[in-house]
């Protein structure tokens, strides 16, 4: 029973982002550049999160919980300025490549590397969050024994997905923001970020957390497919196999 939940809770949080990886960035080595970059910006900024609470403590001499929702914000302030540091990189990056390509062109584009780079900060998040858990999940024990809610695991998993999908559209749409000078939609994905991470502090009242954050990530999506182009016209011209 424990690895079927094992394998299950590791499916439904990591299985989509492993199907996106196969699907359209394992074939293509820069992309994969660009995942690693975006990685590596994520743990700069955990690196950073960590650094400035071990020091808190040290001055302060107090780790309680109520300081955590304060950790939790300079966590996506952090993020979100590492995710900024990352645009510039690829910025620079192509700009380079368009230098040396023959007609001035770079193979990559800003929402191609938009979506890789989001990918990989919410791949490396979802890591992150979900490791522990599926790993006590493995067992021994069963939870929920002493009065605990049953759903830990499953609304963990479902979480973890949303966390990584969230991060895959905030990239899409931090990128472009960025690349168009318009504050207000930095502005709604630190908020949006800051308000994902407020949610889960409901646990374990899953249906305050899991409900909102599900929503949000449908309207996020939306938001980032508008910013990227897509229409309702490509979508059913694409289900229907039509070209141009």
């Amino acid at each position: 029973m424990a690895a079927a939940v094992l394998l299950g809770c590791a499916a439904i949080a990591l299985g989509p982002a492993a199907a996106l990886v196969l699907l359209t960035v394992a074939a293509e080595p820069l992309l994969l550049i660009v995942l690693l970059a975006g990685a590596f910006f994520w743990l700069l900024a955990l690196l950073a999160a960590s650094l400035l609470w071990s020091m808190w403590v040290q001055l302060s001499g107090r780790e309680d919980a109520a300081l955590l929702p304060l950790g939790a914000a300079a966590a996506v302030l952090l993020q979100e300025l590492c995710r900024f540091a990352c645009f510039k990189m690829l910025k620079k990056a192509d700009e380079g490549l368009a230098s040396l390509s023959k007609d001035g062109r770079s193979p990559l584009s800003l929402r191609r590397t938009a979506y890789v780079s989001g990918l990989s900060f919410g791949i490396i998040s979802g890591l992150f969050s979900i490791t522990n858990i599926l790993a006590d999940s493995a067992g021994p024990g069963t939870v929920g024994i002493h009065g605990d809610s049953p759903y830990f695991f499953i609304t963990s998993a479902f979480l973890t997905t949303a966390l990584v999908l969230l991060h895959t559209f905030w990239g899409i749409i931090f990128f472009d923001a960025c690349e168009r000078r318009r504050a207000g939609g930095l502005g709604l994905v630190v908020g949006s970020h800051l308000l994902t991470s407020g949610l889960t502090f409901l646990n374990p009242w899953y249906e305050a957390s899991l409900g909102p954050i599900l929503i949000l990530t449908l309207c996020t999506g939306l938001w980032a497919f508008s910013t990227a182009g897509g229409s309702f016209h490509n979508v059913l011209k694409c289900l229907s196999c039509k070209g141009e």
